[in-house]
């Protein structure tokens, strides 16, 4: 019984660590990697969905994956049959890997093919539902309309859907009331 004692203390005194390796092994490890002029693609199910261009990325590899783009970014955005719907432009960006998230902020522009445009400071796009969405205030500009939404909006990346939160504006109405 003693031997079994002893046998047990001595492995109890070689597994003692120091407070430096304790530390060292249990330290918050970031990984960062950074690419200059970046040009990359998304696509879903083999269909081009977005291009973006940004002259900076910063990858950051922590508790959450994220990549950053503090030196503005642009994304052309592609409906199903690859032709360009919709060009977004920011000062700022970073997206969110493990939610296919984008936050957007600073000068935040969204322009459509047809010329609708959307500017606001802050925007989120969902990569897996394809939505803006946004709480702060958001000007929508489009042929004989012009919407300014004081708390937000969610829209299509093509903007052909928007529901304005809030809304305020000035827009061309039929004789029944009903914009056109």
């Amino acid at each position: 019984m003693h031997r079994i004692y002893w046998i047990f203390i001595l492995g109890l005194l070689a597994c003692e660590n120091s407070e430096q390796e304790l530390t060292d092994w249990t330290r918050n490890i970031q990984l960062r990697e950074e690419a200059s002029n970046v040009e990359s693609y998304l696509s879903q199910g083999g269909t081009l969905r977005a291009k973006l261009l940004a002259p900076k990325m910063v990858r950051l590899s922590a508790d959450t994956v994220y990549a950053e783009f503090p030196n503005t970014l642009h994304c052309d955005f592609y409906n199903n049959a690859r032709g360009l719907e919709s060009r977004l432009d920011s000062k700022y960006g970073i997206y969110y890997e493990n939610l296919n998230r984008v936050f957007l902020r600073d000068s935040v522009v969204v322009i459509t093919t047809k010329g609708d445009t959307l500017l606001t400071q802050q925007l989120w796009w969902d990569q897996n539902t394809q939505l803006f969405t946004t709480e702060t205030p958001v000007t929508f500009k489009a042929a004989d309309k012009r919407i300014y939404a004081a708390k937000g909006l969610e829209a299509t990346q093509d903007l052909s859907r928007v529901t304005f939160r809030e809304t305020v504006g000035r827009m061309r109405v039929n004789e029944g009331g009903m914009p056109f």
